[in-house]
């Protein structure tokens, strides 16, 4: 046997495995989503906290209006939450919108904080720190200035964590807002229901293990506090303040009733930007826990850190392999000799991705259909392949980012203007079934 067909073998295993870990936690994820819809929801609290909801933004002058109408909306009681946005040493008309906004809703709590790139321009958890400074609520919620959550999306999440005082944080679902403006958002829309919606409810449903996203969850304040703020240097501050509440013991529960639509890169330079911050951000969370791996004491938090190593390191080599081979075999320097087993095997993967997917679309109203499963199986040869790419990137930038010290500033993903067309977004109502 040759190198070659042990690293043929080697990528089939990993792969494999992979792909039958993610089919286990799509049924799982199936199972409990299918429960939560059978309520609305809900959990009856005595009380409704005040909630401090921050919005990082950095020239989101595009956008931010139509978030802020959407925050203004929430069927929370209104004397019972504020708006903090912290305009982060923007250049554009931010400033001026969000003052209209301010000066045209005198009945709501709205706080703009203005930096310059003295005090602001350091990233997102630094703006986050900077609204937790004069936040007053015991509860906090996070929302991405590209974000427009439905009304009940932050009752929903505060009486869940209100609910158990087991759980130190409560996350909802996202959807894809423009998954009608490229063909790139329509593979980001697939992609986001999949591996991250799907895959976190599978998740809990048998591991009681959820991942911060980075928008519509939200926080005990008091916890918050006693980390001493967000880490700085994470440009993956959700993941890396969900190892710290695993580490306190807390649990993070995922609510898909609580939707809320953002909008997805619609170009490949600005997806590829987006996508090698996440890396960048989720090795620094890695590097940072990778010794709970082996920590008996860590508890069920192993079981992320040791997911995130099989991702990033198992995965990753597995597909650089495979597609290695397949080029060598293109060029025909070299070839695979384990015969017609091995294309079967392929074979029956591909499959496998297309049915995981299947699943998690069928729980989505308008997304199971055949023109999304087509688009499925090109996924697969397209734009999961793109994924190498990134990790690669990823991998290099942060090598960069230690040997010149590189100071961790906004990275952002640009925005774009979605009125004007009949199918730029998507219908941010009746998501589900």
């Amino acid at each position: 046997m040759s190198i070659i067909d042990v690293l043929a073998l080697y990528s089939i295993f990993v792969i494999w495995g992979l792909m039958f870990l993610n089919i286990v936690l799509s049924v799982g994820g199936f199972i409990y989503i299918m429960r939560m819809y059978r309520t609305d929801g809900h959990k009856p609290i005595s009380e409704y906290p005040m909630v401090t909801v921050m919005v990082p933004a950095h020239n989101e002058s595009i956008v931010i209006q139509k978030t802020m109408e959407a925050l203004l909306k929430f069927d929370y009681p209104k004397d019972k939450y504020e708006i903090i946005v912290v305009n982060d040493n923007s250049t554009d008309q931010s400033a001026e919108v969000l003052q209209r906004i301010q000066q045209n809703n005198p009945d709501s709590r709205i706080i703009v904080i203005n930096t310059d790139h003295v005090v602001g321009g350091k990233g997102k958890s630094n703006a986050l720190n900077i609204a937790l400074s004069v936040a007053s609520g015991t509860v906090i919620a996070i929302y991405d200035a590209d974000n427009t959550p439905e009304r009940q999306a932050l009752k929903l999440l505060v009486e869940n964590l209100m609910s158990d005082d087991k759980l130190g944080a409560v996350i909802g679902k996202f959807r894809t807002r423009n998954k009608y403006a490229s063909l790139l958002t329509r593979f980001v829309n697939i992609e986001t229901l999949a591996y991250q919606c799907m895959n976190q409810a599978g998740r809990f449903f048998f591991f009681k293990l959820c991942t911060i996203p980075g928008t519509n969850y939200v926080i005990r304040r008091e916890l918050i506090d006693r980390m001493g703020g967000w880490d700085v240097n994470a440009l993956a501050e959700d993941t890396e303040i969900s190892f710290r509440l695993y580490r306190m013991g807390y649990t993070i529960k995922f609510i898909p009733q609580a939707v809320t639509w953002e909008q997805e890169p619609q170009l490949l330079k600005q997806w590829f930007k987006q996508r090698t911050r996440w890396v960048k951000g989720n090795l620094y969370v890695l590097k940072s826990n990778f010794k709970y791996a082996f920590d008996p004491k860590a508890g069920r938090m192993r079981l992320d850190v040791i997911y995130y190593a099989l991702v990033y390191l198992l995965m990753f080599t597995s597909l650089v392999f495979s597609d290695m081979i397949f080029l060598l075999g293109i060029l025909g320097f070299w070839y695979v000799t384990l015969g017609g087993f091995s294309s079967l095997l392929w074979e029956m993967a591909i499959l496998l991705f297309v049915l995981n997917v299947a699943i998690t679309l069928s729980v989505e109203k308008n997304e199971f259909n055949f023109s999304n499963l087509v688009l499925t199986f090109f996924m697969l040869f397209t734009y999961a392949k793109l994924w190498v790419l990134v990790v690669l990137n990823g991998i290099l930038q942060g090598i960069k980012d230690t040997v010149y010290q590189r100071e961790v500033i906004w990275d952002k993903t640009e925005r774009f203007e979605e009125d004007g067309g009949k199918k730029k977004a998507g219908n941010p109502k009746g998501t589900e079934k």
